[in-house]
């Protein structure tokens, strides 16, 4: 059975989630594109994203979506051009906004690898607890934010791809395959 949660938005309960980052590129100019959520994966909170549990947010507020520095509200550092559910996860493109110091800050760090995930901020609408291993099983939850965070939490949120510019305009990949990387509990 599914808990079913309508409160109003003041009084919703507010989560933030982990998961791997799969950079299919990210260029001088910010733009990047990767999963900011993978079905499936039990995180360190014992929370699981069940297939579908984003297609009411993507309905009506995508423009809505903030993305941020380490779940900071008050750091903003960019905007989606996309966000899809697809079999895999929760897809997005964005744009760090290059005019933010934060942002170039940002951008610096994943390009390095010293930052490696995402963590997605919601509150959870519909879900389901299993009584033998307390996982919660998130049916719907409506999204808020999407934050690039140094420690997500879930332990296997690494990124995984980097692209970068060369001369002539090139993307030249320095790291391969998300699928290959997610070795962590999948229901």
């Amino acid at each position: 059975m599914f808990i079913n949660r309508r409160l109003s938005v003041s009084m919703r309960e507010r989560k933030k989630l982990g998961f791997s980052l799969s950079i299919k590129s990210v260029t001088e100019t910010g733009a990047f594109a990767g999963y900011a959520s993978v079905f499936g994966v039990i995180d360190n909170q014992q929370d699981v994203m069940m297939r579908g549990a984003f297609s009411h947010t993507l309905k009506g507020r995508v423009q809505d979506i903030k993305l941020l520095w380490q779940h900071q509200q008050d750091e903003p550092i960019g905007v989606f051009t996309q966000i899809a559910e697809d079999e895999r996860g929760l897809y997005v493109e964005g744009k760090l906004l290059m005019e933010i110091q934060r942002a170039r800050e940002a951008h610096a760090l994943l390009t390095a690898g010293a930052i490696s995930g995402l963590s997605i901020g919601y509150s959870p609408i519909r879900y389901r607890i299993d009584e033998v291993t307390g996982v919660r099983k998130l049916a719907e939850v409506e999204l808020w934010e999407i934050s690039l965070v140094t420690f997500p939490a879930n332990e296997a949120a690494q990124v995984t791809v980097v692209k970068q510019l060369q001369q002539g305009g090139q993307l030249v990949a320095l790291a391969e395959a998300l699928d290959r990387a997610i070795g962590v509990l999948r229901l």
